[in-house]
């Protein structure tokens, strides 16, 4: 049997051991939930991989993305046509302004209620596999679709209500996300079946690590979802009426949604513009004040001796591991954009990278765990659950990153032992 293959079994193995180490309540693990998770996690990486209906799939919906980023291309081309019509488009232009057109796309699907009907009942599908609390089990859905901060701002009733440790729980699922806007993006400069793989990954591993390092018991009475409109006191949640079914706010009219839409838009690509050329530019600055002291350092290497052994647990040779595992702390230190940038020119090039390799990076790459994540969520906590709740988000920061960590590992890991 290939070495690798058991070195990367091994690993999936030991993230899990490191996440249970680490627990806060070991003897409360919802073990069941655990194992039943981590068998449909195998089954769907296997599917998605090396079934050929699985890997039709995946292609199907990345060229559904690359279609719709062709298409708003043509938009880009009105205004910017020496942009577009090149040999090679920059950066910004193939993978940011897309997004001008895709996030009022899934902002409309929203405004008439197909996209929460999805997240509905894709959410009670799983909580009723997984056996995960109804509200839990939806938030990873919302995740999946609308990202960290803008799920928390959705769930804003639920979030009010519910205890610290539950909210806690979502604070660490929160660092696994991506929103479906970005998967264009992605797919743009790394591998879209990978990035697609991922996405349905990276929430079954949120269920399973945040079940291991924070597990919460959740009674009957408390499992329910929140009428939206109800009082905010929390005095008064006893007297709640509560039902499966969120009551629907007041809508703004289409065209103004619309106009609010774009500009949301336009505002995520120059924050995104503006933290790549910072974290770019100062992780290159790091790395010359290092060279200063020794030729050999840099902050990719010094990153790469820490992570090393996590990235050599994913089946790799020394040489590759090595590799890999600065692309893991950059992307831990900066973010998931910094990594694609560099990579993007090469990665489908299996003379560079093995099959493997490409695998388990771009699933890696395929989530927001990172330093600045954190500081996104208790910033948009803050605004919705009070001290109480605060102060517990502010005393587990490390279990935040821990989490976003392990379940990019274990979703990489395990896509990795079907991919070689």
């Amino acid at each position: 049997m290939n070495t690798y293959l058991l070195v990367n079994v091994f690993g999936v193995i030991v993230f899990i051991a490191i996440a249970f180490l680490l627990s806060k309540d070991r003897k409360n693990i919802n073990w069941r939930s655990v194992l039943v998770v981590l068998a449909l996690n195998l089954f769907l990486a296997f599917f998605l991989t090396n079934f050929s209906w699985g890997r039709d799939i995946v292609k199907g919906a990345a060229q559904g993305f690359q279609w719709l980023i062709n298409v708003s291309y043509t938009g880009i081309a009105f205004a910017f046509p020496d942009w577009v019509h090149v040999k090679q488009m920059n950066f910004f232009t193939a993978a940011l302004l897309p997004i001008l057109m895709i996030v009022p796309m899934f902002d409309i699907l929203t405004y008439f209620g197909i996209l929460p009907f999805c997240i509905k009942w894709i959410g009670r599908g799983m909580a009723f596999i997984t056996g995960q609390p109804k509200f839990e089990s939806f938030f990873a859905v919302e995740m999946m679709f609308l990202g960290n901060t803008e799920a928390m701002a959705v769930s804003s009733v639920q979030l009010k209500r519910i205890s610290p440790e539950r909210v806690l729980t979502i604070a660490m699922m929160s660092m696994s996300c991506i929103t479906a806007a970005m998967v264009g993006a992605y797919a743009q400069m790394v591998p879209g079946e990978y990035v697609l793989t991922a996405i349905p990954l990276n929430i079954l591993n949120a269920i399973i690590i945040t079940n291991l390092l924070n597990p919460v018991k959740v009674t009957k009475a408390e499992d329910v979802i929140y009428k939206i409109g109800s009082p905010a006191d929390d005095k008064q949640i006893a007297e709640e009426v509560v039902e499966d079914k969120p009551g629907k706010p007041a809508k703004a009219p289409f065209f103004s949604f619309l106009g609010d839409s774009i500009l949301g838009a336009g505002k995520l690509i120059l924050i995104i513009v503006a933290n790549v050329i910072a974290f770019v530019a100062l992780a290159a600055l790091i790395s010359k004040l290092l060279g200063l002291i020794n030729p050999w350092l840099s902050l990719e290497h010094i990153l790469g001796v820490i992570m090393f052994p996590f990235a050599w647990l994913m089946g790799l040779d020394v040489n590759q591991a090595f590799q890999f595992a600065q692309y893991m702390g950059t992307k831990l230190v900066t973010n998931e954009f910094v990594v694609m940038g560099e990579i993007a020119p090469k990665i489908n090039n299996v003379h560079v990278f093995s099959h493997h390799f490409q695998a388990e990076l771009t699933v890696f790459l395929t989530s927001f765990a990172n330093i600045s994540t954190v500081g996104m969520i208790i910033g948009c906590l803050k605004g919705i659950v009070d001290r109480k709740k605060n102060d517990m988000i502010s005393k587990n920061i490390l279990y935040l990153f821990l989490s976003g960590i392990l379940v990019s590992l274990m979703s990489a890991g395990i896509v990795g032992i079907f991919v070689w």
